[in-house]
């Protein structure tokens, strides 16, 4: 496989229309899979590829059979079609996924990038419960299903670790410090393609990129530039976003004044914050209620705000309950109606990742991290289609990674 090339620029540069233009131009005999979080972005795709078809893996009969969303995956690979389909379907790839995707000659459009490491929620008990009656065993580090127990007990398992069996299966769980368990997007899957785009923004920022360091996964950096009527491929420079941030400035209106008190210390609003600072929750509410009703006297259906799931119900307030947006969707392009946003949150890299890229020498940058999350955030909004929005960023540390990025000075 080539390097992978990864095209990073700002939101609305162009990247899905060069790619679209790409693969309409590709001689017939060149197949694509394009993976993306958005659904609307499956619909633009079958549509814009005029030049080819592009199928979308579903849940369907096939002679009597029923042919769920991976066997519908394997039967398109099968037939060397185009495919289009979201990152939850690709993330399922398993060993005969790959044999597929190696035979079939693909090329693989990775819009945005995927959750690659994810930890998960089993406790150290559960654990040693699942070793000590040897479901699993540790294959140095990578947890693997014990199939042999399945034969000696002459059944199998049922039990309420199905998704940690399937998962074990394909050999992607991960034991970390003897009491972590992570789940790793298989890295050999990219090895399989011809060749490998990932358009994303700021990807420097991004678990992904240290996901491809630590499995020795090599990658160019481009940008798209405009080129009279169409786009270009160029070596990336973070110049090409000067111009676009330069409107920016003007349509995204931050908040000053004394509703930022709250967030004066590096930490406040972090998930440790919420935690131990219960007794300010309640002033917090009030400053976003405060914001909504008397500086921007908002209408309802416009606002947007976000905060951990675990403490929403803390500040959910007369006006805005309903606007809650999760502060890690991706998925989504249904609130692109919203111009008036809170973001009322502190976010740092989860100390389990953080720690288990460490282990592999790896530094996550917090500050870069904190960033690529809240701007992915943003653009779920009004500011996606080119209007102008206002924000409350009561973080002090956050609100200023935002006025600096705009102000190119990240």
């Amino acid at each position: 496989m080539e390097r992978v090339k990864v095209i990073d620029s700002i939101m609305g540069s162009g990247k899905t229309t060069y790619i679209i233009k790409m693969m309409n131009e590709a001689p017939k005999n060149e197949h694509f899979i394009f993976i993306t979080p958005y659904l609307d972005e499956v619909t633009r795709i079958k549509r814009s590829c005029t030049n080819r078809k592009f199928y979308e893996p579903k849940i369907h009969s096939e002679e009597g059979e029923t042919l769920y969303k991976l066997d519908s995956l394997h039967k398109h690979l099968a037939d060397n079609n185009d495919i289009v389909t979201t990152h939850a379907l690709f993330s399922m790839a398993n060993e005969t996924t790959k044999e597929l995707i190696y035979s079939g000659n693909y090329t693989l459009i990775l819009d945005e990038t995927m959750e690659v490491v994810k930890k998960l929620n089993i406790s150290k008990d559960d654990l040693d419960m699942l070793f000590q009656n040897e479901w699993i065993k540790n294959n140095n580090g990578t947890i693997i299903w014990n199939d042999e127990q399945e034969r000696n007990l002459n059944r199998e398992y049922k039990g309420e670790f199905q998704t940690l069996k399937h998962l074990a299966k394909s050999k992607n769980l991960i034991l970390h410090n003897e009491s972590v368990l992570f789940w790793q997007f298989p890295a050999d899957i990219f090895a399989q393609f011809k060749q490998v785009y990932n358009l994303t923004y700021l990807f420097d920022a991004q678990i992904q990129k240290y996901y491809y360091d630590i499995n020795g996964i090599e990658y160019e950096l481009y940008a798209v530039v405009k080129d009279n009527d169409s786009y270009k491929l160029m070596q990336h420079s973070r110049q090409f976003d000067k111009a676009k941030k330069d409107v920016l400035r003007h349509k995204i209106k931050i908040y000053e004044g004394d509703l930022n008190k709250i967030g004066d210390d590096y930490y406040a609003l972090s998930k440790n914050w919420f935690e131990k600072r219960s007794v300010l929750h309640k002033r917090l509410k009030n400053n976003i209620l405060n914001y909504y009703q008397n500086i921007l006297k908002s209408k309802s259906k416009d606002n947007l705000w976000t905060t951990f799931k675990s403490h929403k119900s803390k500040l959910s307030g007369k006006g805005y309950t309903k606007g809650f947006l999760a502060c890690n969707i991706k998925a989504t392009n249904e609130y692109s109606h919203k111009k008036s946003l809170v973001y009322s949150i502190n976010r740092f890299v989860n100390p389990a990742i953080d720690d288990y890229f460490r282990s592999k020498g790896i530094i996550i940058n917090e500050d870069n991290f904190a960033l690529s999350e809240m701007i992915q955030w943003i653009w779920r909004s009004a500011i996606r289609n080119g209007q102008d929005i206002n924000i409350y960023v009561p973080s002090s540390r956050m609100r200023k990674l935002l006025i600096d990025w705009l102000e190119n000075e990240r």
